[in-house]
This record gives structure tokens, C-alpha cells and sequence, in this order.
């Protein structure tokens, strides 16, 4: 997960589906200095969708992907899967191999773009996550059959002040989507659900959440920085008799070990299935 150094901004930006994520990367490559506003446009199916983009971050906008795309060092693809393939068929009209695409898109790989697009243009999968808005994001890169490690670098300049970044294999993307980018919803329901139960004991909801948020944010600082096996971490607070165990005996009995490993494989499955 190593970061490159002293790399120059990106001189334009063309994000391509500025929906929820577009907005988010957005919005956290302009305040982590990737980018200018000045230096961005994008692009929605609607109009109401820019009016926030231009209003909320001070970007350029067009409805037009082609416009959008034409002259950009680096383009953003962050549409639906299910329409990725009318986007590229506009895309192929004005992409070069002098630009660097980077797809966002669940279920869709790198293979599926390049085939759709004339020129052999650097293609590069990205699968980031919301917590970037927050730079603590966790985003994952692999290259394509045209891009080469100058293309994979700059795309991980894009992200690298975001969070961690780190390169995989493209076979498993399905799986780093379910955990890395579902995942935090899946967390979101635990910290809520550890707060309800403080709640329940007495603690007010404000001071639980805060409570809950930053046990999860600190065991998952743990994990990263000591290199432990989570069961070792969970051990060392779990002391003989103590309340931490009766704790366990209820999650385990309620299934919740299990409960999230069938999370993890229907997300997975789900997220092969966007594109036909």
C-alpha cells in the first residue's frame, strides 16, 4: 500500500455521473487538494443533479458525457452499471489513448470497457468506498490490458489522500465491492445497534453513538496497525468471568458471526450480477 510522492495535480477532471459516489469522490478529491473545482466537470442524467454539483462544490457542468470527456486527463466513470454501456458508446466518439479512464463501477470490468471503446485507452478499475468523504476511505485499483504502472500510479494519486489504497487482482473485485464498499453499511448497523442496547441500559442515544462509533473506529484501527488476527485482539479484552464473555455467548447465540459471513456472500453474488 505504498503512496507515490511529489505528483502533480490532476489538471482536469471529467466525472462522468454525479450521483451519490461522484459526488462523494468529488467532493473529497477538491478538499484533499487532488483537484481544483476549477479543474472539474460533471456530468448527470438530470439537471437537479448539477445544480447541486455547481451550487455544493463550485464545478463545471454539462449534460453531455462527450463534452465532459473530451480534453480531461483523467476521467471519472461513476454512471450505473446498467448503463455503462450506452455511456461508453458515447465515450468511444472522443476518448484517446492520451487519457486515463477509471471506472468506479460494480460488476463491470476492465475487459467490458475496452471493448466498447475505439482506441486503446489506459483503463483502470477503482473500487472506493464513502468513508474517502472522510479520508478514511479503503480503495481498491487494478489495470487493464492498455494501462501501464505511470496510468496506475495516477490513478492512485487520485485516491491515495482518501484513505488506503491497494492494488488486486481483477478476478475478485466482486468480493473487495461486498466488503469494501458495502461493508461500512453493514457497520453503520452494528454501531447502531450497540447504541439502541446502550440506550437500553440507560445511556443517552447521543452519548451512545458516539461511544459505539468509536469502539468500531478504534478495534478497526487495531487491526490495521498491529497486523493481529482479529480473534487475538478479541481475546486480550476478553478476561475469564468478566462481562465481555457473556457478551460473546449472546452474539454467538444470535447468529451474528454468521449472519455477516452470509452478508459478505450474497453481496458478492449481487455484485456480479449488475451487468449482463
Amino acid at each position: 500500500m505504498s503512496k507515490t510522492t511529489n505528483s502533480p495535480r490532476i489538471h482536469r477532471l471529467a466525472v462522468l455521473g454525479a450521483g451519490k459516489m461522484g459526488l462523494t469522490l468529488t467532493r473529497a478529491m477538491i478538499g484533499a487538494g487532488v483537484v481544483g473545482p476549477e479543474s472539474v466537470i460533471a456530468t448527470a442524467r438530470h439537471q437537479n443533479r448539477l445544480d447541486l454539483a455547481a451550487s455544493e462544490l463550485g464545478v463545471a457542468t454539462t449534460l453531455d458525457n462527450r463534452e465532459a470527456a473530451s480534453g480531461a486527463d483523467l476521467v471519472l466513470l461513476c454512471v450505473k452499471p446498467q448503463v455503462a454501456a450506452s455511456v461508453l458508446e458515447e465515450l468511444t466518439e472522443v476518448l484517446t489513448e492520451d487519457q486515463l479512464l477509471v471506472s468506479i463501477l460494480a460488476s463491470v470490468s476492465t475487459a467490458y470497457i475496452e471493448q466498447r471503446l475505439r482506441e486503446k485507452v489506459a483503463v483502470v478499475r477503482a473500487m472506493p468506498n464513502t468513508p474517502c468523504l472522510v479520508g478514511a476511505g479503503m480503495t481498491t485499483l487494478c489495470s487493464g490490458r492498455w494501462a501501464e504502472q505511470p496510468q496506475l500510479d495516477k490513478a492512485r494519486r487520485a485516491f491515495e489522500h482518501l484513505g488506503r489504497v491497494m492494488s488486486w487482482d481483477e478476478r475478485y473485485f466482486d468480493a473487495v465491492t461486498s466488503v469494501s464498499a458495502s461493508g461500512p453499511a453493514f457497520i453503520y448497523m452494528v454501531i447502531e445497534a450497540l447504541a439502541e442496547g446502550a440506550v437500553k441500559v440507560g445511556l443517552p442515544r447521543k452519548v451512545a453513538t458516539e461511544l459505539a462509533a468509536q469502539a468500531c473506529l478504534g478495534a478497526a484501527k487495531m487491526v490495521i496497525e498491529t497486523q493481529d488476527h482479529p480473534a487475538v485482539l478479541k481475546d486480550a479484552v476478553t478476561t475469564p468471568a468478566g462481562c465481555t464473555i457473556d457478551g460473546i455467548l449472546s452474539l454467538e447465540e444470535g447468529g451474528l458471526r454468521v449472519t455477516l459471513i452470509k452478508a459478505i456472500v450474497e453481496a458478492t453474488r449481487r455484485a456480479g450480477e449488475l451487468v449482463e
